[in-house]
């Protein structure tokens, strides 16, 4: 009869086996030019202030270039996506394309996803009002032939907008306000490693 010990190694090691591995433990999706100098380098900081080993993405994309490679493969390497909803985040193709990126893995791999509204309303984004409906009636004319793509950012949106997560309105607390964010995806990380900052432009 095989000892305790003998089971619980079996035991551990049939579950490390079957268990995912991950690269990153957070990928920070957001629109640079709303949240970059303000929100998330409050929260960078906090993180690395723990420890969490950080990655910020400080690459220029030229406008109407996609999403590069590596970002996508960062998503696919990490556990949890934070998504920054802000104003002016739906004009970034960039952003709208990681956003498809993380709602894919969400749905095949199980990857969760917590959306932060940034000084916009949950509805506007849910429903593509205000700043979000003025960015897609943008995206119409370059997108005409490919339709499909628009639409599909919208669902994303709509999806990613019916999970839980913050509504952020007070810039004066911007700090505070990273630092619960910070406490809120440590206790969703069993342990933390790095973090993969994707900023969009």
């Amino acid at each position: 009869m095989p000892s305790m010990s003998t089971k619980e190694a079996s035991s551990s090691s049939s579950f490390s086996s079957t268990t995912p591995r991950w690269k990153y433990d957070v990928f920070l999706n957001f629109r640079g030019e709303d949240t970059r100098n303000t929100f998330i380098d409050h929260l960078y900081e906090a993180l690395k202030n723990k420890g969490i080993i950080t990655f910020r993405d400080e690459e220029k994309l030229e406008t109407g270039k996609s999403v590069s490679l590596e970002l996508f493969k960062a998503i696919e390497d990490s556990m949890i996506a934070v998504v920054i909803f802000s104003k002016n985040y739906a004009s970034s193709i960039w952003c709208l394309d990681e956003l498809g990126k993380i709602v894919e893995y969400m749905k095949e791999k199980g990857m969760t996803v917590l959306p932060v509204f940034y000084d916009v309303d949950p509805s506007d984004v849910r429903k593509q009002l205000g700043t979000f409906e003025k960015a897609f009636v943008a995206h119409e004319e370059p997108f005409r032939e490919n339709m499909e793509k628009v639409e599909r950012w919208k669902a994303a949106l709509t999806e990613v907008t019916n999970l839980k997560g913050w509504h952020l309105v007070n810039r004066y607390a911007e700090v505070s306000n990273a630092q619960q964010a910070d406490q809120s995806n440590c206790r969703k990380v069993p342990r933390q490693e790095s973090l993969v900052v994707g900023g969009c432009r």
